[in-house]
């Protein structure tokens, strides 16, 4: 799969300047303004397929979301077995949830099939947002992709900075954070991983996690 185009990628650094030069401590507000835009534009030009984007507030988080399947039902465009339904991004700020988190579990294991015989033992499903960060499983699913493992779980070197990265904003509640999906088809499962985490009003970080496969022999097992 090809690695995101330059066309595709935000300089989230420029961004960030222009927010603290447009008014001082009010990068939040104006990432949540131009982030949705920014990431619809790019989206278009690695989707070759009409769009449905819509924009779905659960709890503190926004989803931009692309449904196709309500296209495909009211016939606007072809039923294709390969192109699906898919987030674009998701931001918002972190709400650690304490409640039981059954109802959520039972969506999540309803979604596809099992993962190991539908996906392999590398994959898992993955939120965009996880719970513990107050995320949701939605009708949609918006919030559920395929992930691997060792990302997901913090097994690699890549995961462990993916993991760093959620726990910040588990123990920091109110903090500004959001992912994006990279995608190199027309399917749901993303190529790479885009997270974000707002730690100070100058302190964005941005990393970028390939989830297109194994890049390590002992990937798919907990190396301890």
């Amino acid at each position: 799969m090809r690695e995101p185009s330059a066309e595709e990628m935000i300089d989230y650094s420029s961004l960030l300047a222009r927010a603290n030069a447009a008014q001082a401590g009010a990068a939040q507000v104006y990432l949540s303004e131009e982030l949705p835009y920014l990431w619809r534009d790019a989206y278009l030009l690695m989707t070759p397929h009409p769009t449905n984007i819509s924009r779905i507030r659960l709890g503190t988080f926004e989803y931009l979301y692309d449904d196709l399947d309500s296209l495909e039902a009211l016939g606007e465009v072809p039923t294709s077995a390969t192109s699906e339904s898919r987030l674009v991004g998701v931001l918002g700020t972190s709400a650690p949830q304490r409640e039981r988190r059954s109802s959520d579990d039972g969506r999540l294991r309803g979604f596809i099939g099992k993962t190991d015989s539908e996906f392999g033992s590398t994959w898992d499903k993955g939120h965009y947002i996880g719970h513990e960060l107050g995320g949701r499983v939605a009708g949609m699913e918006a919030n559920v992709f395929i992930q691997r493992r060792a990302l997901n779980r913090g097994w690699s070197a890549e995961g462990k900075i993916y993991r760093a990265m959620e726990r910040f904003c588990r123990t920091h509640p109110g903090t500004f954070c959001f992912a994006r999906p990279f995608y190199a088809d027309d399917a749901a499962k993303p190529s790479f991983l885009e997270f974000g985490v707002l730690r100070g009003p100058e302190d964005l970080w941005v990393r970028r996690f390939d989830n297109r496969g194994l890049t390590n022999r002992d990937e798919s097992r907990h190396p301890y």
